[in-house]
């Protein structure tokens, strides 16, 4: 238990429990609202790698070879329930998670190019500076992972390099991502 501060001014004090967030955790899981389909078109156009075959060449040239400059479809979702901890220091947050790869033909169909597990422990300590939700967040995570070998025929992709590839994008855009989301508009 974390006894709250006594208020000597006018304040907004928000508290949240572990089971506050785990039962949000598990109700999504449950509802299948922890998946998500990416293409192309949804990626900024600054990002380092788009989503063609020719930018995964680096990471599986077979997939190249067998499909030239295709577009390419990834499904990210949870494999479990997430698992979350709130502690006067920091929020702590276990994720399990898997990323499909989809190779999009010209008519449309998708052909499964690989898939990987991603587990990660976050650690953050959140921050508001000004009008700005920040925070200092800390990935410890194991290895990705290839729950099959020789997945769809395709050779097994080099995932030491896709890991550095999806560390650095979600420095680059997933935390000013959250911080957009999280306060779009300046605090008077």
């Amino acid at each position: 238990p974390t006894a709250l501060p006594a208020a000597h001014e006018p304040m907004l004090l928000l508290a949240v429990t572990d089971f506050v967030a785990n039962s949000a955790a598990f109700a999504y899981f449950t509802a299948g609202a922890l998946r998500r389909n990416i293409s192309s078109d949804m990626l900024p156009r600054r990002f380092p790698l788009q989503l063609r075959t020719k930018n995964m060449g680096v990471f599986s040239p077979e997939l190249q070879k067998r499909y030239p400059d295709q577009p390419m479809e990834l499904r990210l979702s949870a494999r479990r329930q997430p698992l979350l901890s709130c502690r006067p220091d920091a929020l702590h947050g276990a994720l399990f998670s898997s990323a499909e790869a989809f190779v999009v033909l010209p008519n449309a169909t998708r052909v499964p190019a690989f898939l990987l597990n991603i587990d990660a422990n976050v650690t953050g300590k959140p921050t508001i500076t000004g009008n700005r939700l920040g925070g200092t967040p800390c990935l410890r995570r194991g290895p990705l992972c290839l729950p099959c070998a020789g997945l769809r025929a395709l050779p097994v992709p080099q995932v030491k390099r896709l890991e550095t590839l999806l560390k650095f994008g979600l420095w680059l855009f997933g935390v000013p991502w959250a911080n957009s989301e999280c306060c779009p508009h300046p605090v008077p």
